[in-house]
């Protein structure tokens, strides 16, 4: 595809060249194994070349009118609605998304440019009050300098525009990395839209490479000041020990484990619909997905019957057939990775209500339950469309099943009572949870983020000014001090 070819490159201060490495990444289509690109990696020099041309572009473009750069974002913005068909074809082709999964993906992105231009006129400066005569605090809100950004493969242009549209609204230099699967929606097509909106060169630097060729220079590189990671939680501890030996600010966005509760007076056909929307929704790639299913006991068979029944009807297939609701999973190795996870929980006691079966990357959907207590699978994010379907008595068992996780992002809690709701979610150990809705959400203005294992930090909003600008004292003093020596 001649999309995918011509975007296949390097793009490091303003040029598309290809990369140094000795070795390639192949883009494949994660439904029919095509070939979409090839793109030889960049090097560790390659991404000191990028850095550094962020570095020597950042200060002028701090110094440039913020409505200046409001300008540039509202280009970009238009080249996404204008290209909008053929971004969506792109999201399909990559990672596999369905049509209705583009089209989500697509209407985030757009809300969150929209988001990133009223941003670049907000970051104010104080005035402050001294207890000494005649002197003036003032703080000024400037940006960090280079953000690094390492985006995921699930929601790559979303993603990876969420953070690089925020920084660089804010007055800062961008070098992104995209993850090795998706190197087009996730990189290369965000420099794409940048370039044609106009942004300097230099500005958004995108390198398409693997620690395997850079090791830690992504991290370890003395320029950028804060990195935005966003992927598994595995990686983001790594990326979090990195940079605080560096003393580098970090937001890490990471995995989850989310619980959506059915309480015993909730509308238990409007539940499964959320349930089976929170599980499967991007064939369960998503890291707000209700990985557990909490049902109060009371409706557990009614619960189960109906969710089961929608889950069997969803369409497996082609996500380039509009009728298609779960695509392929991203590679092989995870469509092996989920398929025996199910088979190892099946051998170890649950009850298959549905069991998955794989076919090439293509994983139909499985339903659980009657998981042992000390089921492992109960503590992990499960990043495919496997439910766990877990009972329980009242709410307080409900609370403590659904806090006993590593993971604290999203969730849900579906009752007839909208105070009860919100009294068991202010009980869960979580960043973000949602009453009378699913699990997967996520809003332009709203902070985004976890606790525990989930992550460190919030985005959205005024997040990202603390994200992407620091503060900085500049004291004037119109009369004069008294030194004590």
């Amino acid at each position: 595809m001649s999309f995918f070819t011509d975007l296949a490159h390097q793009y490091i201060d303003g040029e598309w060249r290809p990369g140094k490495g000795s070795w390639d990444i192949i883009d494949f289509n994660p439904f029919n194994g095509e070939k979409l690109a090839s793109i030889p990696v960049a090097t560790a020099e390659e991404v000191d070349q990028a850095y550094r041309a962020a570095e020597r572009a950042q200060q002028a473009w701090a110094d440039t009118n913020p409505y200046a750069r409001r300008t540039v974002l509202e280009k970009a913005l238009r080249i996404v609605e204008e290209r909008e068909p053929e971004i969506a074809e792109a999201i399909v082709a990559e990672l596999g998304g369905t049509h209705l999964k583009a089209g989500f993906e697509l209407h985030l992105a757009k809300e969150f440019l929209r988001e990133a231009i009223q941003l670049a006129l907000r970051p104010a400066g104080q005035i402050l009050p001294s207890p000494t005569d005649g002197k003036e605090n003032r703080v000024y809100r400037v940006p960090v300098g280079v953000v690094g950004v390492i985006s995921p493969f699930n929601f790559p242009f979303l993603l990876s525009l969420k953070s690089v549209a925020p920084a660089l609204a804010l007055g800062n230099a961008v070098v992104l990395k995209p993850h090795q699967n998706t190197p087009i929606c996730g990189g290369t097509l965000l420099a794409k839209v940048f370039e044609e909106a106009g942004l300097p060169a230099g500005l958004l630097n995108v390198v398409v490479t693997d620690i395997a060729e850079i090791g830690d220079t992504l991290l370890e590189h003395p320029v950028p000041q804060v990195i935005s990671f966003t992927g598994s939680d595995k990686v983001g501890r790594h990326v979090a020990t990195v940079c605080a030996a560096n003393l580098k600010r970090v937001v890490l966005e990471l995995g989850g484990n989310s619980a959506l509760i059915v309480l015993d007076d909730a509308d238990v056909d409007y539940a499964v619909d959320a349930a089976v929307f929170s599980r499967y929704v991007h064939q369960g790639q998503v890291c707000m997905a209700a990985n557990r299913i909490l049902v109060d006991r009371a409706v557990e068979a009614e619960f189960t019957e109906k969710f089961v029944a929608k889950v069997a009807s969803l369409t497996v297939g082609d996500p380039a057939d509009p009728a298609t609701q779960i695509g392929p999973l991203i590679n092989s190795s995870q469509a092996e990775s989920i398929s025996r996870l199910v088979d190892e929980t099946v051998e170890s006691g649950a009850t298959a209500l549905l069991h998955g079966r794989a076919d090439g990357n293509l994983v139909s959907p499985s339903v659980l339950t009657d998981l042992p207590a000390d089921s492992p699978v109960l503590q992990q994010e499960i990043f495919g469309p496997v439910a766990l379907l877990v009972p329980f008595d009242g709410e307080d068992e409900a609370v403590r099943i659904a806090n006993d996780t590593p993971y604290g992002l999203s969730g849900a809690v579906h009752t007839g009572n909208i105070e009860r709701g919100v009294r068991v979610g202010q009980r869960i150990h979580t960043g973000m949870i949602h009453i009378n809705d699913g699990t997967v959400h996520d809003e332009p203005i709203v902070p985004f983020g976890g606790e525990k294992s989930s992550g460190l930090g919030r985005l959205n909003g005024e997040s990202m000014v603390e994200a992407f600008t620091t503060q900085k004292w500049i004291s004037v003093q119109h009369g004069r001090s008294q030194f004590p020596f």
